[in-house]
């Protein structure tokens, strides 16, 4: 596992993460939650960065986070190129993919296993998820009988709309044959996720995909089975845990959205767009930028080595060699 004074490591990389760049020379840009998206003719690079987004606002920065996310990205887009074809033409530097420019769908594909999450906040209101509605009785944190696909949409504000698949078909947002393919696709990547996630003893709880087309072609893009687009669960305590009400062991950025709304009540998890971001605690983030360390591991089974540098410079450095700057 990662060295003893990992905390000490990850205090001192907390000046120097990177929370935005400013490559004009590698084409258009385009700034999502945590992505820095750089377009050029049919090439878009995206960068990695150490943002860390919850509840539709990007909330601080977490030391080694972008590096260590497009890295288990890029393993998974690794593994399963075979059984779905995605965007990724080549990873330069650790915190950096180079990737087909599609044209993307705008309907974001979320595959759930376990009722928990917004799901659950759902249910215990009495409300479906993107038109489903789930047995009564079930318990928060309970495994579903079966996988279900809750499939859901951006609203102006940049939060996301759950949506039904009929009404995505009768508005014709994603046509008939394509949705098919998107349904197949994200059924086959969880499945083949969730058995390689088991064997390592994790638990792949839900997680999003997103798709796009590329000469008539259907990719996958973004990010996969990455700790913050999944939740991943401690399977050898799962059913213990459960059967006494207490939440999972949990290794994905479910934590960081505990203790936002423990620490701010009356901020999270309803922040308006424009309100202000309250302060961070150091422990947290340590804590976060650990487990995901530690998820980072179990996934890949590789040792996760943090090293405190400035992440831009190596960045400029790598594209440079691969001559895209």
């Amino acid at each position: 596992m990662v060295s003893e004074n990992i905390d000490e490591i990850i205090k001192n990389q907390f000046d120097k993460t990177l929370e935005s760049t400013d490559f004009s020379l590698l084409g258009d840009f385009y700034k999502g939650k945590v992505r820095d998206n750089y377009i050029k003719d049919d090439v878009r690079i995206i960068i990695a960065t150490d943002r860390l987004s919850a509840f539709d606002r990007v909330i601080t920065t977490i030391p080694f986070k972008g590096q260590m996310l497009n890295q288990i990205s890029s393993f998974w887009f690794e593994k399963t190129k075979n059984l779905v074809k995605n965007h990724i033409i080549s990873i330069p530097d650790p915190n950096v993919a180079v990737v087909h420019q599609c044209e993307m769908i705008p309907v974001e594909m979320i595959v759930r296993a376990y009722i928990t999450g917004s799901a659950w906040r759902s249910y215990s209101k009495g409300e479906a998820t993107s038109g489903i509605t789930l047995p009564k009785g079930l318990h928060k944190n309970q495994k579903l009988k079966d996988i279900i696909l809750t499939p859901s949409t951006k609203a102006e504000s940049g939060h996301d709309i759950y949506i039904s698949r009929d009404k995505i078909l009768k508005d014709k947002m994603v046509d008939k044959d394509i949705y098919a393919q998107m349904e197949e696709a994200s059924y086959k990547l969880f499945k083949f996720a969730q058995d390689y996630c088991y064997k390592n003893g994790l638990i792949l709880v839900d997680t999003k995909y997103e798709f796009g087309i590329k000469n008539g072609e259907l990719l996958v893009t973004d990010e996969i089975h990455t700790q913050d687009s999944s939740r991943f669960w401690i399977s050898d305590s799962y059913r213990e845990r459960f059967e006494k009400g207490d939440e999972p062991e949990i290794l994905d950025k479910e934590i960081f959205r505990g203790w936002l709304m423990n620490t701010y009540p009356d901020i999270f998890p309803n922040i308006a767009p424009s309100q202000e971001i309250p302060p961070i605690a150091s422990e947290i983030k340590i804590e976060l930028a650990k487990r995901y360390m530690k998820s980072f591991q179990i996934i890949t089974g590789y040792e996760f080595k943090p090293e405190v540098s400035d992440v831009k410079e190596r960045i400029i450095n790598n594209l440079k060699k691969a001559n895209y700057l």
